[in-house]
């Protein structure tokens, strides 16, 4: 007799259903796909969807793409792959501490930002100006797992990945996609903050002292404390959210930080040359539509669709070769 136990789809399935909070996104009820597809033998349809993302291309791309800090040289700076694993973790853990579905918030979690400009928000509003309304990195991780690497991924983690940030009115279906909100902003804020203290640019002194009073020093502490609060307040209240006071705080870390690091003064000159680097790139391009690469010609997009596609999908790095090849004048 095997010393193992085989888990298939199915009994995973009924552990879910055995074992999962009521309140939990079940596998089995899932909406399911635009493109129905035959189960996998071994993987519940969200085990499924967190692996085909993890292993994407637009997924890859996130180790290049800044975080904080345009194109950092360093080796311990946050990038976009580095918060991703962070919050894939933060969530997960609260999922899994309220009995919900694990699988599905991590999935979501792991593709809530593959639709990152480069330079992080600064190139996201460089793109703004260029459609109508706000151009958001949500709706682009949409767009990627849906036209440009199309991932056929289930409803549910689509629509966690598209309601993810907070200036989204209209919030995820699921519990699930909530708490990627909460990861999100709890990861970054604590690990922004300790990038800004290596780099220099913070003291922990300057912190408002109601956060150090709620959070404690910088660091692990932080990240612990935000996340239990939120578990000991969704609880409470069967919704996911978090502690009043500890929100609130938090809000007040999140307006310090963009004062103090985000929108810096000293940051002025790389804010510029990230926003004239974007604006550049899309502008170049629409003027050359020839040499954007096939992998980005829908037919069905307009010129505008298909050069925002492609300049958004470049790392930093990348863009800024890029830039260089087309701007800067060659010598020889």
């Amino acid at each position: 007799m095997s010393v193992f136990r085989l888990r298939t789809r199915e009994v995973a399935e009924a552990l879910e259903a055995d074992q999962l909070a009521p309140a939990a996104a079940l596998s089995s009820n899932s909406l399911g796909r635009a493109v129905p597809e035959e189960p996998d033998p071994w993987r519940t349809p969200f085990e499924r969807d967190r692996d085909r993302i993890l292993h994407s291309k637009a997924f890859r791309r996130l180790k290049h793409k800044t975080q904080v800090f345009m194109n950092p040289e360093g080796d311990h700076f946050v990038t976009r792959m580095t918060h991703t694993l962070q919050v894939t973790q933060i969530g997960g853990a609260i999922a899994k501490a309220l009995s919900l579905n694990a699988d599905l918030a991590e999935a979501v979690c792991l593709g809530h930002d593959v639709g990152h400009s480069p330079f992080g928000h600064t190139g996201e509003e460089t793109l703004s100006g260029f459609v109508d309304g706000q151009w958001l990195h949500s709706d682009q991780s949409v767009r990627i797992f849906e036209v440009l690497e199309p991932l056929n991924l289930t409803y549910e983690v689509l629509d966690g990945v598209r309601a993810h940030p907070w200036k989204v009115e209209q919030t995820a279906t699921t519990h699930e996609g909530t708490i990627v909100r909460y990861a999100d902003r709890i990861a970054y804020l604590a690990h922004d903050a300790l990038d800004a203290l290596r780099a220099g640019i913070l003291d922990a002194s300057m912190f408002p002292d109601d956060v150090l009073s709620a959070f404690g020093e910088p660091g692990r502490d932080w990240i612990s404390t935000m996340v239990q609060s939120v578990i000991d307040e969704s609880y409470r209240r069967g919704e996911i959210t978090m502690e009043p006071p500890m929100l609130e705080s938090m809000h007040t870390l999140r307006e310090f930080m963009f004062a103090n690091v985000y929108l810096r003064p000293g940051a002025e000159s790389q804010r510029l040359r990230a926003h004239q680097i974007v604006h550049d790139l899309v502008t170049y391009y629409l003027d050359h539509l020839d040499e954007v690469p096939e992998s980005y010609r829908h037919e069905e997009s307009d010129n505008l669709t298909q050069v925002i596609d492609y300049v958004a999908g470049m790392t930093d790095r990348y863009a800024i070769r890029s830039h260089d090849e087309l701007f800067r004048p060659r010598l020889f």
